[in-house]
Parts: structure tokens; C-alpha cells; sequence
């Protein structure tokens, strides 16, 4: 049995649902995993705010906004009135669960109720269409499999106990239909595995059950070897090893989200990425498999602030990076670079929301000066340091780019420039241009 994940712009309107339907319908008896209806969980978030302002006119209006988006949904995928009247059904309790919240207090529990909403809706479309064509579905609700524990990590031998009595007492049906992203958390609340959580959803439902390969369907034929908005010509890399995709999702592809191929990784599951608008393209595998001395593909990852912290007293003395590396774990902001040198240490960041007290503790350590609007220029591949020549082919292609920093060595992956915002789309077409033509 395989797994098949389809994101939100897969199924962002009735032609794409039919259309999601029919490829299901064609490759048998598999866990079908949806996300919300795309723009759906965004406009959820929106009601959300408006409930937390307490402008109650803003929610409703929206809410009404959204809710005849979906009934125009129903109008053009059911022809048959029975089949549009319980999809209406499901639909208008779905809005009007909403609509309970439109009160004076609202917490952050009842946004994420609100916002599973998405993706029981878009569940509940599928599968009366699948009736609607003959074809013996079956829900199995994320909510009653997918925990996480105390700490908000996947409960997996839960999930993987719940789901496999699921399936067994809906043995005869010909489809099972669940949702991603959303479940429960150790305390019995709906909560929901963040923002790309649909991917993270399909991966711990492969190795749940052992999946055959988890395939995951959005509107782009695989993962390509360049970000193909700035750079013209690129194509999709027919196969990653899971360190090298994980590299890759997290400095920028956004195809896949990075914490996907953990579970699928440690289960040796192979991931498959596939294009819903064009089903017959070969897309990208992902599998344990490394390709030795290669240079798969290219990422960038925006909004990046350099820190440089440089004192004399790091000269032969421990611990210093020890109280660096703590103030940053204090403020809960994850580094991305890391360069040393005897006298003063560089790191990166992606995100600015502590930025001020950080900046405040680091100056009791020595002279702290900051890049913003910087750039990180992720080349990934088999990058082990007996295959040489694999850095020099990167560094010759940017040598009159002026690098800030450079990391290379903390994963056999990856190796990483740090560069100024405007230099980005030269850097990335001037590696794209030096490294594939070289290798081809």
C-alpha cells in the first residue's frame, strides 16, 4: 500500500479534485492524505485574527467570503442534487462550527480549531465525489490516530496502533481518505503539526504501515536544480538521497517540507515527487541510495542576518563559544552558519524576533556587528571531502561575487555561501551555468 499526498493547490478547485479522483482511482487501493483547499487555511488564519481583535463584523463577513467559495465548489463538481445537498450538509456544519467562535474570548486552542476546519472540508468534498462515481471510500479522521506526546513530538507507536485498527475495520473499502496536518495533542486538544505539517502528516502514515512508498503531489514536475523563478532552464533531479532533499527543503526548495523525510528516512520508505498538472512526468525519487560525487541541485534561502561577535579573550580560551551558542539557545532562535577564527566567531539567523536582546547579551562577550538582507546559496549533492574538486567547481563559479561567509564540512551534503541580497539571482545562474554544464 502506498501513500498519496495532495497539497492544497492540488485540490483548489472541482476540475483539480476530479482530476485528483481520477489518479487515485487509478492506482488502486492506497491512504489518500489531503490538505485544505489552497488559500483555505490562510483565510482561516485571517478569521482567527479578527476574532483575537474582537471585530466580530470582520470574522462573519469573511467567513461568508470563504463559505460561498465553497459552495460554487459544490456547484461545479456534483451534477446529481443528492450528492450537492450532502455536500452542502458537511460543508455548512463546518461554517457554522466556525461561526460558535464569533464571541468575546478567543484562544489560541480555538484557532487551531478553526483551522482543522480546512482540512475536514476538503476530506469531506473527496469522498462523497468518490461515491459520487462509484468508488467505495472511506474516511479515517487524523483526529482519532494522529497524537503527539507531551513534549508535541509525533506519539508514533499510537499513531501507528489507532491506524492500523482503522484500516482493519474499513478492510473492504477500495480508498481511504484521511487528513494531514491537523491531530491531537497529548491532552486530547486539536492541534496540528505546523505549517507543511500535510508532508510531515504522509510520511508518519508510511511508516506507520510500512508504505510501499509515500508520494507526494503538488502543482511542480519534482525538485528542480535551481530555483526556477530566477533562473531559466531548470530541470527536475531525477534522484536524491533523504540528507540531500532535507538540505534542500530547508535552505529554500519549498516543494518539500524538512521535517517530511525524517520518519520516511529512518523506515527506508522511498518519497516520490510528483506533479498533479502533469501526472506523467517522472518527478523526483528519494530513497537511502547516494549518487557518489555529485552535485544534484541548488537552493537559496532568504532573509538571513549575519551576526560577528569578535573579542580578544576568545584567544585560547574554552567555553567561549559555550556562552555564544547559550544566549541564542535562551532566546529559542536556531543558528544557521556557524565560521570560526581565533579571535571572533560568525553565525547566522533566520529570524529577527529576538534579534535586540541577543545583540544585548553577545556585547558582554566582545564587539557585535550585524549583516541584514543576506542571502545563504545552499549547493547540494555527494560533497564527502575525498571527492575532490567539488568545492573548487562551486568557488570558480562565484569568484567575483563577494562572499560573506562560507560553510563547508558540517554535512557531507552541503556547502553554503553566505551572500548580499541583490547578488542573489547572479550567484544562483552563475552556479546553475558553472556546475551543470561542467558536469554534464
Amino acid at each position: 500500500m502506498k501513500v498519496l499526498k495532495f497539497g492544497g493547490t492540488s485540490v483548489g478547485s472541482a476540475e483539480r479534485i476530479k482530476n485528483v479522483a481520477k489518479l487515485v482511482v487509478e492506482r488502486g487501493k492506497n491512504i489518500v492524505v489531503l490538505s485544505a483547499m489552497s488559500g483555505t487555511t490562510n483565510t482561516l488564519v485571517e478569521i482567527s485574527d479578527y476574532l483575537y481583535k474582537h471585530n466580530i463584523d470582520g470574522a462573519k463577513e469573511t467567513i461568508n467570503i470563504l463559505e460561498n467559495k465553497y459552495f460554487a465548489t459544490i456547484h461545479d463538481l456534483f451534477s446529481a442534487e443528492a450528492d450537492r445537498e450532502a455536500a452542502t450538509t458537511e460543508i455548512k456544519a463546518c461554517f457554522n462550527y466556525i461561526r460558535s467562535f464569533t464571541k468575546d474570548l478567543f484562544t489560541i486552542f480555538e484557532e487551531k480549531e478553526i483551522l482543522a476546519q480546512g482540512e475536514l472540508m476538503s476530506t469531506a468534498l473527496m469522498n462523497i465525489y468518490m461515491h459520487s462515481i462509484g468508488v467505495k471510500s472511506v474516511i479515517i479522521p487524523a483526529l482519532d490516530y494522529v497524537r503527539t506526546d507531551k513534549n508535541g513530538e509525533p506519539d508514533t507507536q499510537y499513531i501507528k496502533q489507532k491506524l492500523t485498527a482503522l484500516l482493519e475495520k474499513y478492510a473492504d473499502a477500495e480508498v481511504f481518505i484521511t487528513q494531514g496536518y491537523i491531530c491531537r495533542n497529548a491532552y486530547g486538544e486539536i492541534d496540528n503539526l505546523q505549517r507543511g505539517g500535510s508532508d510531515y502528516s504522509a510520511s508518519l502514515i508510511g511508516a506507520a504501515i510500512c508504505a510501499e512508498e509515500i508520494e507526494i503531489w503538488t502543482d511542480i514536475d519534482g525538485m528542480h536544480n535551481n530555483d526556477p523563478r530566477f533562473v531559466e532552464g531548470t530541470t527536475p533531479v531525477d534522484e536524491l538521497h533523504f540528507e540531500e532533499a532535507a538540505e534542500l527543503a530547508y535552505f529554500g526548495a519549498k516543494i518539500l517540507h524538512p521535517t517530511c523525510v525524517l520518519p520516511a528516512k529512518l523506515n527506508n520508505i522511498p518519497v516520490r515527487l510528483l506533479n498533479t498538472m502533469c501526472p506523467e512526468a517522472k518527478g523526483t525519487l528519494i530513497h537511502n541510495t547516494s549518487g557518489k560525487g555529485t552535485i544534484k541541485a541548488i537552493a537559496a534561502k532568504d532573509n538571513i542576518t549575519a551576526i560577528k561577535i569578535k573579542s580578544g579573550r576568545m584567544l585560547l580560551a574554552y567555553g567561549f563559544l559555550r556562552k555564544v551558542f547559550e544566549i541564542f539557545e535562551t532566546y529559542k532562535t536556531p543558528i544557521d552558519m556557524i565560521a570560526t577564527s581565533e579571535v571572533g566567531v560568525s553565525v547566522t539567523i533566520d529570524s529577527e524576533k529576538n534579534l535586540d536582546p541577543i545583540l544585548d547579551d553577545l556585547k558582554k562577550f566582545g564587539t557585535v556587528t550585524i549583516d541584514r538582507d543576506m542571502v545563504i546559496i545552499c549547493v547540494v549533492g555527494d560533497l564527502e571531502w575525498h571527492n575532490t574538486g567539488i568545492e573548487a567547481l562551486a568557488l570558480e563559479a562565484i569568484k567575483e561575487v563577494p562572499v560573506r561567509m562560507i560553510s563547508y564540512g558540517g554535512s557531507n551534503y552541503n556547502v553554503s555561501f553566505l551572500v548580499k541580497k541583490e547578488d542573489k539571482v547572479r550567484t544562483l545562474n552563475l552556479l546553475s551555468d558553472h556546475i551543470f554544464k561542467k558536469t554534464k
